[in-house]
């Protein structure tokens, strides 16, 4: 116990040490949920649909607990959105990593600091409640990373 104490003590100021959920943009939900939970085996979580994206998104269980993760599959609704217009540009495929943080305002000014980037000035709510920001993939070496928090308990 003590070492995985000691580990987390190592970790950069705010960050959680683990990736949340890899986001792969799909064409049809449905066909993705078949893919990766009934031939692969992911434990289908939950569906919800993310209006101010224009996104329906299954999250499915990277492990059985649910403890390692998440893969969220994102489904455009109609044409406008960010994942629309991905899969209009380049296909269905994976779409962003997300990281876990603590403290999504320490790791943000942190790669604002190092000037990175970011789409997003301040944490916004994204599926699941949970407050993310992105960064630029031209700031990450062609990878679009989100940054996300539990959603803040008032």
């Amino acid at each position: 116990m003590t070492d995985a104490i000691n580990e987390l003590q190592r970790l950069p100021a705010g960050t959680a040490g683990f990736v949340d959920h890899i986001g792969i943009a799909v064409r049809d939900l449905e066909a993705g949920i078949r893919l990766y939970g009934d031939l692969l085996g992911l434990e289908l979580d939950r569906i919800e649909e993310v209006p101010q994206e224009h996104v329906r998104v299954a999250f499915l269980k990277l492990d059985r607990a649910g403890a390692l993760g998440h893969v969220e599959l994102l489904a455009p609704i109609g044409e406008e959105g960010a994942i629309a217009r991905f899969i209009a540009k380049r296909g269905p495929g994976l779409h962003h990593i997300a990281l876990a943080a603590q403290q999504i305002e320490t790791v943000t000014e942190r790669c604002r600091a190092a000037g990175l980037r970011l789409l997003d000035e301040t944490p916004r709510t994204g599926a699941g409640g949970k407050q993310i920001v992105f960064v630029h993939p031209q700031s990450a070496d062609g990878v679009l990373i989100e940054i996300c928090a539990e959603p803040s308990r008032k």
